[in-house]
């Protein structure tokens, strides 16, 4: 007959076995997995959509505003103000620029309505006043007319000026419409010689 040994007792520091895990535990435990994914490739993904358009947004503006082939709403950027000397009055509103560039003239088409205050304040930052202005002179040619749509037949009393000055400084051609006195509207072409 075969002896039958004693059984003998675990090790007292053998681990206990964890006990089966529960299904709520289970949906909780998935859960935080789910979301420590979804942040680790959801939001960089995100932010890659996000940056790509405002990319995109931002070069058609650009390709909008260069393409642009007549009259703008809204301000000329101080640099092209500054540039083309161009010191578009506060208040002023019906604000339209238009900028054409070449190898040899460069030009800033500039369109306002301001008030009496506001004009003069305009022709002194050109360096002149206005006396300068010269009654039914319409100093802005025919060809930047139809660049720009302007046309100086409508009532009104029309002056203008050409403010000539040395390059590399830009020559200014103003027509101004007084029609309403309180409110004049003011024709800019400034060009210069690069």
């Amino acid at each position: 007959m075969t002896a039958s040994l004693p059984r003998q007792a675990a090790p007292p520091d053998e681990p206990h076995r964890r006990p089966s895990e529960t299904p709520g535990h289970k949906a909780r435990r998935r859960a935080l997995t789910l979301l420590i994914i979804v942040l680790l490739i959801g939001v960089p993904a995100g932010y890659l959509v996000i940056s790509a358009n405002q990319s995109r947004n931002s070069g058609k503006d650009k390709e909008s505003k260069y393409s642009a082939t007549g009259l703008t709403e809204g301000w000329p950027s101080k640099v092209q103000r500054r540039l083309y000397q161009v010191p578009v009055p506060h208040p002023a509103d019906t604000i339209a620029y238009y900028e054409t560039n070449n190898w040899k003239t460069s030009r800033l088409y500039v369109q306002f309505r301001t008030n009496s205050a506001g004009l003069d304040s305009f022709l002194a930052g050109m360096g002149v006043d206005r006396d300068a202005l010269k009654k039914d002179d319409i100093s802005i040619s025919a060809r930047d007319q139809k660049i720009t749509g302007w046309k100086f037949t409508g009532p009104g009393v029309w002056s203008g000026l050409t403010h000539k000055q040395k390059n590399p400084a830009p020559t200014q051609d103003v027509v101004v419409n007084t029609a309403d006195p309180d409110y004049p509207m003011i024709y800019v072409v400034s060009r210069t010689v690069p």
